[in-house]
């Protein structure tokens, strides 16, 4: 059972999203991230009903991950918003930071602004709003939850098309990770435009 905000974040504040990313490892494929905001009185009054099942997207499976995904972005009592920050900038810039960038746009993208993030892991700076990081935050908070699972599901989604332009790297399988299948395919034919150049494995080929 999730540890629910009201218990412990939501005090003293009437509008509080989560923020999670998704793509943080990967060797091709953009970092995405997502904010969540669940109007307060429907978050009280479902988070033991409609969201008790609701969870961090690596520890529910793929069909519930597109069953509350649509459910979330569909609900009338949810505010959310995705921001995707592609390979080229990726490596323009590191994918720490990348990653910050992704989740300062993506809460720009709520208006208004939440009176408060809760964010996923460490201290994220440069965000348009104040914040409170959480250790596995994913696992404490439902609006962590359903932003890990917006996020997952629209990144890889985002790779299922990426290996419809690219089908012989296995996108669609490995969503850009560093299998085995992935670096065999990346050794045989090179990187792909889809790829993050200033990855080690990526690099290394590219300057080889």
């Amino acid at each position: 059972m999730l540890q629910h905000e009201q218990a412990s974040w939501e005090e003293g504040f009437s509008r509080v999203a989560g923020v999670d990313e998704a793509g943080r490892g990967p060797l091709a494929g953009p970092v995405v991230a997502a904010t969540v905001e669940f109007e307060v009185d429907f978050l009280v009054r479902e988070q033991h009903g409609a969201l008790a099942k609701l969870n961090d997207s690596k520890k529910v499976t793929a069909k519930r991950r597109d069953f509350f995904f649509d459910w979330l972005t569909h609900s009338p009592h949810v505010r959310y918003a995705v921001a995707i920050v592609e390979p080229a900038e990726i490596d323009q810039i590191n994918i720490l930071q990348a990653t910050h960038v992704a989740m300062a746009r993506a809460l720009h993208a709520l208006d208004p602004l939440p009176d408060l993030a809760l964010v996923d892991g460490r201290p994220v700076p440069g965000l348009p709003c104040p914040s409170q990081s959480i250790i596995r935050g994913d696992s404490a908070s439902l609006s962590i939850a359903a932003a890990s699972i917006i996020a997952k599901v629209t990144r890889d989604r985002i790779m299922c098309v990426l290996d419809k332009a690219y089908p012989l790297y296995g996108f669609a399988r490995h969503k850009g990770y560093g299998t085995k299948a992935h670096l065999e395919a990346l050794r045989r034919l090179g990187p792909s435009p889809g790829h993050r150049r200033s990855f080690a494995p990526v690099a290394d080929l590219s300057n080889g």
